[in-house]
């Protein structure tokens, strides 16, 4: 059957810095089927996410920045995409999209925030943040890994990246047999640690150590399987009319960053570029695009939402409130006015503050709000004075104090957060908001630094039974739309029939 509308397929890899691949100029690593897929899409050379990995995975769902969709931490019930959110899933699948997702999904486990419960209707994903979680089955491993079918947990044969990759082929040719246009998400829950694969693909970066060189040889298999990927498109005759995404959900977390960094400053956790400036390349054949090329505009991973309803042709729910813009204009190389834009990169893990950020304009970027650099000039960041900025620096701390203003003078669309489950007023029961955390304690990400400069609450009472956490920075959280419509699934039904 002919089919019109395209298909799309994202890879998301995770801990996968900027600099990780041949193509952007590491001196280790060779990728050339990631090279392949470079030196044939559109490249956006100036794209971030969030400095970890479910806020960015969030972002990437809802087009909503990840302190106002929930999804602003990893755990803690801070990773839990709003249900009130309509997600990719639900807005392709109202149209007629087939949704499927192989591999990780971190953003809910239990309902209604599990991956059917948000728009997926084939999910072969884990819990958590990896198979060697908590949660995990006792002992799971990489090689023939436990995993959930649709919720039901089932054991794989192989190696988990080739299980995903093997377990989307299977699903895109049966859409593809039945007419049915598709979304294909992969999140492979590689590079990140533990760093489990086989010794063949570690060994020619041993001299690195044992974390690097499983870091290393994550990425290499990672690599044949896109490979694999590209003849499946090709001999199915996919490959021309699939709109592909290959992306990265943080910056660098394996244990190198003193081996390359693509002369970045921080790797995952950091508000520096190295944290959250990735790779995004995007490929689409037969569709209207720019030929391959770089495009220097920053962008952002809310972007990616709107931009996917524009090249599918789907309109945006009524009411929509995305934080991101359709990118769709830039590609097809038309007027827009993204240049001009600025936004604020910020999540919530441990800590945080109105200051806590990256607000990035052009090539600027302001960092904790008194550091200025020029990334132009110095990819590393070295600091210069605010004043030294087109418009004064000032203009970055009037943006981020507009954003945090908003949110005081209770902007419509943001709600505040109550710490306890199902309190009275609180809306929904299973929106869980937890309260910053009072432990006075520095922990360490992946790159080294620091993940909070400040302390985000105080107990007021502390030693004393009951005593309640002061809240000094309130998270933020919004919806599309006019109240909670329930799990995904439902909400696909109701944008389906409206």
């Amino acid at each position: 059957m002919t089919q019109e509308r395209p298909n799309v397929l994202i890879i998301l890899t995770d801990d996968q810095g900027y600099g990780d691949m041949s193509c952007h100029g590491h001196p280790v690593l060779r990728t050339p089927n990631i090279d392949r897929l470079h030196d044939e899409s559109v490249r956006l050379t100036d794209f971030h996410v969030a400095p970890m990995c479910a806020p960015t995975r969030g972002e990437i769902m809802s087009g909503v920045h990840c302190l106002r969709n929930g999804a602003m931490a990893t755990s803690l019930a801070r990773h839990l995409l709003k249900p009130e959110l309509p997600t990719m899933a639900d807005l392709l699948a109202a149209d007629g999209y087939a949704t499927g997702i192989f591999g990780k999904w971190h953003l809910g486990d239990s309902y209604p925030y599990r991956p059917m419960d948000r728009g997926f209707q084939e999910a072969i994903y884990h819990h958590g943040f990896g198979l060697a979680g908590a949660d995990a089955y006792w002992e799971n491993d990489y090689l023939n890994p436990h995993y959930r079918h649709n919720g039901v947990l089932e054991h794989a044969e192989g190696y988990c990246t080739d299980f995903w990759f093997d377990s989307a082929m299977a699903w895109m040719a049966e859409q593809h047999e039945q007419g049915r246009p598709f979304l294909c998400y992969i999140p492979t829950n590689v590079p990140h640690f533990p760093m489990w694969v086989d010794d063949v693909y570690k060994e020619e970066f041993a001299a690195y150590g044992g974390t690097p060189s499983g870091f290393f040889g994550m990425i290499v298999e990672l690599d044949e399987n896109l490979a694999r990927l590209e003849k499946f498109l090709r001999e199915n005759d996919l490959r021309d009319n699939t709109i592909l995404i290959f992306m990265t959900d943080n910056g660098h977390a394996g244990g190198a960053l003193d081996v390359y960094n693509a002369h970045m400053r921080g790797g995952k956790c950091s508000r520096y570029d190295g944290g959250h400036r990735v790779p995004c390349f995007i490929r689409w054949p037969g569709g209207d695009m720019l030929p391959p090329g770089d495009l220097s505009t920053p962008t952002q991973a809310t972007d990616i939402l709107p931009m996917l309803l524009e090249l599918c042709g789907i309109d945006a729910p009524e009411g929509a409130a995305f934080d991101g813009e359709s990118l769709a204009p830039l590609l097809r190389g038309e007027p827009h006015e993204l240049d001009d834009r600025m936004f604020v990169v910020q999540y919530f893990q441990n800590s945080i503050g109105k200051d806590d950020a990256s607000v990035i304009w052009k090539q600027w970027r302001l960092v904790f709000g008194n550091e200025l650099y020029d990334i132009h000039r110095d990819r590393g960041a070295g600091a210069r004075r605010l004043g030294r900025a087109p418009g004064g620096g000032r203009r970055y701390a009037r943006f981020l104090r507009a954003v945090v203003g908003r949110a005081r003078a209770g902007d419509p669309r943001l709600q505040p957060p109550d710490r306890r489950l199902g309190a009275p007023g609180s809306g929904d029961a299973h929106q869980l908001r937890v309260g910053e955390c009072p432990l006075r304690r520095r922990r360490q990400c992946a790159s080294g630094q620091r993940r909070g400069r400040r302390q985000g609450g105080a107990v007021e009472h502390p030693g004393r039974p009951g005593g309640r956490i002061r809240n000094r920075a309130a998270p933020l959280a919004a919806g599309i739309g006019t109240g909670p419509h329930g799990g995904g699934s439902d909400l696909s039904r109701r944008l389906r029939h409206a």
